[in-house]
């Protein structure tokens, strides 16, 4: 199945070609002046430019052969070539029964299917998850449940910060605190010990002071970069502590993610392309794509047409050490290698988009890619009601699981508020208001453009009416409720009839529009196409449930009629909110 727009484009596109115009020109809209017509088709207009005719006549040309199809209950011209349509009722209908009979609900699959590696999550090794985090991460999963759904293989990789400087800092710093520790004996055989010396918390500790001071004594710094030089050779003693670090630290980084919901296919950081590097430097001044420059190996990437200056992305800098680019360089090689994939796609801080355009044109100069398609999807800044970046009262950076901990308390307060769960065991209160307060969060999040800042502001979030996470659940969980009165009298849903009145008519285009906004969501790299569908929907049904009194309709086909739309609802729901990363309560 298609969406009713993607249908009536191929009915209108056979018309324009039929008058020997561009079928292209025959797309059709979900109309945005619904009192002309339930669609639209501009066409008209850029057809009349082409081969020099009046719109208007063109329009009503097309619009004389669109008259003559049955499935239109209305064709009408408006302004200077505007051709709005209406379907019969009994075509609306069939079209949302089809759906609902539909495994997929109406959303076909992508041919060929591809397999598509999402690099998010990014956080660093030895250091808590804090709001900063946030928005890679739930854009990530989100990109990554689309991309699933929508058919192809769907790789996501967090990609840790684990192998530079903080390392060496924090390595340093143990050795000043606790220096009888096997790990600094260069003496010590092994084994070393099977428990971490250094807890999560132990580490949000260390590095802030290693950090501090190494940024203050250039001699502190030198132990650093030394540390990270011997950890970086092999040396087994700091192997094994690095290797502490890293478990207790994904350790904590799941307990986040769990929290948000965010899964990972593969838990890679920098450290796991170290010893693809200089084989891969090497091949590149090989082959004539990495030059020496001033005591640095570069790759010249500035292409004719720039715009503005494409700086060289450097290799290996004059003193020896390689950078963020050449670790970035070697993943590309890496999932290559071992992923041959047909698309990467980097959410990451749109401030990092001159980085990334140097690596990928370097990759694609020297062929590293592969068959894979580079893209990096930049988001935007998540600021606080000030406009400026999100800080704590205190001016510093929120934890992320401190931030999960105030929206369930703020969810908590909203349900009394709002007298929701009321009558509960606590345990199901506070899991109902830990999922509301989840839903707040990435649906705040994820309701904007990735590449827009938005204002991060928890007590306007966490409302149950307007354009929130906590108003969609609201949504399906009277869904939810209806079915199962529903089905506590003996009803069940059944076939879904012409429409009754303006406001299941209504519910019904809505419906119609799901593979659209999922193909919008998948082309675009948008999840905002999926919440603004999945809004405008809860929108819909609310009107429907308000105007249609289904469990009392005398009708029983009617009935049976409402209740299928009530499901279909429910269903598109669960999937609109499950690929967005949102779970919904069985009740409220």
């Amino acid at each position: 199945m298609s969406s009713l727009a993607s249908k009536l484009t191929e009915t209108v596109a056979a018309a324009f070609a039929a008058e020997g115009l561009p079928p292209e020109l025959g797309h059709v809209t979900v109309s945005n002046r619904p009192d002309l017509g339930q669609f639209q088709c501009n066409g008209a207009l850029p057809a009349a430019k082409r081969v020099g005719a009046n719109p208007r006549e063109i329009a009503q040309r097309v619009a004389d052969r669109l008259a003559a199809d049955p499935r239109f209950q209305a064709v009408s011209l408006a302004g200077p070539g505007f051709i709005n349509l209406s379907l019969t009722d009994a075509v609306l209908a069939g079209h949302v029964d089809g759906q609902a009979r539909d495994e997929r609900l109406g959303v076909p699959k992508t041919n060929p299917p591809r397999r598509v590696v999402l690099d998010y999550g990014g956080p660093n090794i030895a250091k808590p998850m804090h709001v900063g985090h946030l928005r890679a991460s739930i854009i990530g999963d989100s990109l990554r449940r689309i991309v699933l759904f929508a058919g192809d293989e769907a790789v996501g990789d967090v990609h840790m910060g684990d192998w530079g400087t903080p390392m060496g800092m924090v390595i340093s710093e143990i050795a000043r605190r606790q220096p009888d520790l096997p790990y600094f004996d260069p003496d010590f055989t092994g084994p070393y010990p099977a428990e971490s010396p250094v807890t999560m918390e132990d580490l949000e500790v260390l590095y802030p002071a290693a950090s501090q001071a190494s940024k203050a004594d250039p001699a502190r710094m030198e132990e650093s970069r030394k540390a990270t030089a011997e950890l970086q050779a092999g040396r087994p003693g700091y192997r094994a502590l690095w290797q502490h670090f890293i478990d207790v630290s994904i350790a904590g980084m799941k307990r986040e993610f769990d929290s948000l919901g965010v899964r990972f296919d593969l838990w890679k950081g920098e450290a796991a392309v170290h010893d693809l590097i200089e084989p891969m430097v090497e091949e590149l001044e090989a082959k004539g794509f990495a030059e020496t420059d001033d005591g640095a190996v570069i790759v010249r990437v500035a292409e004719e047409g720039d715009r503005k200056e494409v700086p060289p992305l450097i290799l290996v800098k004059s003193d020896g050490a390689f950078t963020y680019g050449t670790t970035d360089l070697a993943t590309i090689v890496d999932r290559r290698q071992s992923l041959d994939p047909d698309l990467g796609l980097y959410v990451v801080d749109r401030r990092q988009s001159l980085h990334f355009e140097q690596v990928f044109r370097a990759a694609r100069k020297a062929g590293l890619n592969g068959k894979s398609d580079l893209e990096h999807l930049g988001y935007g800044t998540m600021n606080g009601p000030d406009g400026k970046p999100f800080r704590t009262r205190a001016g510093g950076v929120m934890k992320l699981y401190d931030l999960l901990d105030t929206a369930t308390e703020i969810g908590l307060k909203r349900l009394e508020e709002a007298h929701l769960a009321e009558g509960y065991p606590e345990e199901e209160r506070r899991e109902i208001a830990r999922r509301v307060g989840i839903a707040a969060v990435k649906f705040a999040d994820l309701s904007n453009n990735p590449s827009s800042d938005y204002v991060f502001d928890l007590d306007r979030m966490l409302r149950f009416e307007g354009k929130t996470g906590p108003y969609l659940q609201y949504a399906a969980v009277r869904a939810k409720s209806l079915l199962r009165r529903a089905d506590g009298q003996g009803d069940a849903p059944g076939t879904i009839l012409p429409a009754a009145n303006e406001a299941d008519r209504a519910l019904m285009l809505q419906l119609g529009q799901l593979p659209d906004a999922v193909r919008n969501a998948y082309d675009k790299r948008a999840p905002n196409e999926l919440c603004d569908f999945a809004y405008a929907l809860a929108r819909e049904f609310s009107r429907f449930y308000d105007a249609c009194h289904v469990l009392s309709e005398p009708d029983p086909a009617r009935r049976a009629s409402w209740l299928g739309l009530a499901a279909l609802t429910l269903r598109q729901l669960e999937l609109a909110l499950g690929l967005l990363g949102i779970e919904i309560p069985d009740r409220m």
